[in-house]
């Protein structure tokens, strides 16, 4: 363990290392919040630091952009551990949606479409969204207008839980809509 910076050890707490604590907080007078979470009033940051040692706890800046700053006295160390519990939570309950595509041609027989909107359906009930890509190859390019209505066709039939995020747009050689579930 040669000098590893500081900032090695809490690159989970990146959020939580911006606070000021103790001597680093350089303000003339911050409003001081007690240890039950009683308003204590403005104060100057040396009464406060006084305080806070009196306790026998830290003085943290919880609110830096405050007029004047906002300081707590609290246990320095709880409370990081708290708040990297409460990133934790939250990041737990984030559901990141994927979008999944789905390639359809021109010449697509109807059975084919219906497996394919099969499919679409099972991302969508999962909460993915779902990009519908009709692909285009030589002679057919000559024909993009009237294949539209696949696109259309596709939506319709999944229109009770789906809704059109993004209608259908040429892409070079293909045309795309994106499907995302209905709220």
């Amino acid at each position: 363990m040669d000098s590893l910076p500081i900032h090695y050890f809490f690159w989970r707490y990146k959020a939580i290392s911006e606070l000021q604590i103790n001597e680093q907080i350089r303000d003339k007078e911050v409003r001081l919040i007690g240890t039950d979470g009683e308003q204590l009033g403005i104060v100057s940051a040396k009464e406060a630091q006084r305080l806070a040692e009196e306790a026998g706890l830290d003085l943290v800046k919880i609110a830096p952009t405050a007029k004047p700053p906002v300081c707590k006295i609290i246990d320095y160390g709880k409370y990081r551990y708290e708040q990297a519990r409460k990133e934790k939570e939250a990041k737990k309950k984030q559901k990141t949606v994927e979008l999944k595509e789905i390639r359809l041609s021109p010449n697509i027989e109807a059975n084919d479409l219906n497996t394919k909107v099969n499919s679409a359906k099972k991302f969508i009930e999962k909460g993915d969204k779902v990009k519908v890509t009709l692909r285009f190859r030589g002679r057919e390019m000559a024909h993009m207008n009237q294949s539209k209505h696949i696109l259309d066709d596709f939506a319709e039939a999944l229109a009770d839980i789906a809704i059109v995020e993004k209608a259908p747009k040429v892409e070079g050689r293909s045309i795309g809509m994106v499907l995302a579930e209905k709220r």
